[in-house]
């Protein structure tokens, strides 16, 4: 692993991006990435017979999904416990185009990814992929046994990635984003085995 020039770890690079743990200077550029995402197709839910049923189904037109400010979690853990958290950013030169935040839960060993996002411009080049590989290498550091996350349910692109990364589909909470601007959405729970 490389070095820093005050000797700490440092995540590594791959081709022009430089992946490094986010200092406080990076907050703003953090929060300016583009997160919206155009999608023709969305994972419906749906319930019956005592169960849920999650099929892809195409959209017409497309959606287009602009998320709303978060308000910072603070990196507890699903429970309202402390846990160590860690936030990697990847930067082309000074630009930061993109960046992984996950926190640990002790208790059950789990790796929450709190929040990924890759900049339009660098999306479909590795970045998200090298992300989502920083944040199982912090699950190691952990002891994870386990990396979860949370995706709605109209964000296909997302859950490609993450079913790509290895993922797969955990649970569901068809309430979670009522009185919120994403109100009507899914939260579809994903994760992944730490090997």
């Amino acid at each position: 692993m490389k070095r820093t020039t005050d000797g700490a770890a440092a995540p590594g690079t791959t081709g022009t991006v430089v992946y490094r743990v986010a200092r406080p200077e990076d907050g703003e550029a953090v929060a300016g990435i583009d997160t919206s995402f155009t999608t023709d197709s969305v994972f419906e839910v749906t319930g019956g017979d005592g169960g849920f049923r999650v099929v892809e189904t195409r959209v017409e037109p497309p959606v287009h999904k602009v998320f709303p400010a978060d308000d910072a979690d603070g990196g507890e853990d699903a429970e309202g416990g402390p846990g160590p958290g860690r936030t990697v950013v990847a930067l082309d030169g000074d630009e930061v185009c993109g960046f992984v935040t996950a926190s640990f839960a002790p208790w059950n060993r789990r790796l929450t990814i709190r929040d990924i996002a890759v900049a339009p411009a660098w999306r479909g080049r590795g970045v998200g992929r090298t992300l989502m590989r920083h944040a199982v290498g912090f699950a190691k550091e952990c002891g994870a046994a386990h990396v979860w996350l949370e995706v709605s349910n109209v964000n296909a692109p997302a859950v490609h990635a993450y079913l790509r990364a290895g993922f797969v589909l955990c649970g569901l909470d068809t309430s979670l984003y009522e009185g919120t601007e994403s109100a009507g959405e899914v939260a579809l729970f994903m994760s992944r085995r730490v090997d």
